[in-house]
């Protein structure tokens, strides 16, 4: 009896010891997931973008892998390149992925691009460093890209191009969609079928003071805005139509769809736990 009591003494004591040392040790947060805004520039005028050429200011390549090594020493195990347009600097961008990948042995590696510059020679040079490439497209008809300001009348023949690339390079491909006046009621089921992506994030436009809030800023057509409750009632029934025709049509595979509002921009944007 009195041995099983000496031991539940030891036992608590050693609890008691471990709790106040968690307690009285600061939480730290890990930066798990980490969009890298790297540039402000872009050859688009999306007219809600929330990320404006404000400046065309681009670290250094060394300071950018110093910056990303920190992260990953942090507990940052995904890495996501963002823009502007990350293709307008596609050495650079290659270098950071092939650093993130083949030397920090990262989990993710990602990029997020209008498609515009994207060529086979990069894919070539760097896709074996890539695991996804998520490419926006607002619209399957030319003429509203146009109007929201995503290029000039080729963005979609671009876009089905990259779908084809990702696959023949193994790279999941991704489509990004932001909800905004033009397109809320667009259904996009036929595309969104024809692409097959690993997934679909919708976006709802958040205004951002400063970046497109105003006729000031670079890149602002305020008429691209939606009502907010009309875009997120109208994508979501896209969306569900859009599942129940993948279980049907692909053999029960359903396109996983993700709908969020973007926050406000910094250059490294990070999830953490």
């Amino acid at each position: 009896m009195w041995t099983a009591i000496a031991i539940l003494l030891i036992a608590v004591g050693y609890g008691s010891y471990y709790l106040w040392n968690a307690l009285k040790t600061p939480s730290r947060k890990k930066p798990i997931s980490v969009n890298y805004h790297f540039t402000r520039r872009c050859n688009y005028q999306c007219g809600f973008c929330f990320h404006t050429a404000k400046t065309s200011f681009i670290q250094p390549i060394d300071e950018a892998k110093r910056g990303i090594k920190l992260l990953v020493d942090a507990g940052m195990r995904k890495i996501n390149f963002a823009g502007g347009e990350p293709f307008l600097y596609p050495e650079f961008l290659g270098e950071l992925v092939r650093y993130c990948k083949d030397d920090l042995a990262m989990e993710s590696v990602s990029i997020v691009t209008n498609g515009s510059k994207v060529t086979e020679d990069w894919f070539e040079k760097y896709a074996d460093s890539l695991d996804i490439m998520a490419v926006s497209c607002d619209s399957f008809d030319e003429a509203t890209n146009v109007k929201i300001g995503r290029g000039r009348g080729e963005h979609l023949k671009t876009f089905v191009q990259l779908s084809q690339l990702c696959a023949k390079y193994a790279i999941k491909f991704k489509v990004n969609t932001v909800v905004c006046r033009y397109n809320f009621q667009e259904d996009m089921n036929a595309m969104i079928e024809q692409v097959a992506p690993f997934r679909w994030k919708c976006f709802q436009v958040l205004i951002v003071p400063g970046e497109n809030d105003s006729k000031e800023t670079l890149r602002v057509r305020n008429s691209t805005l939606a009502h907010p409750f009309q875009s997120v009632k109208n994508i979501a029934l896209n969306i569900q139509q859009t599942l129940e025709r993948s279980e049907v049509q692909d053999h029960g595979r359903r396109i996983p769809i993700l709908l969020r509002s973007p926050r406000a921009p910094t250059i490294f944007g990070a999830r953490v736990q």
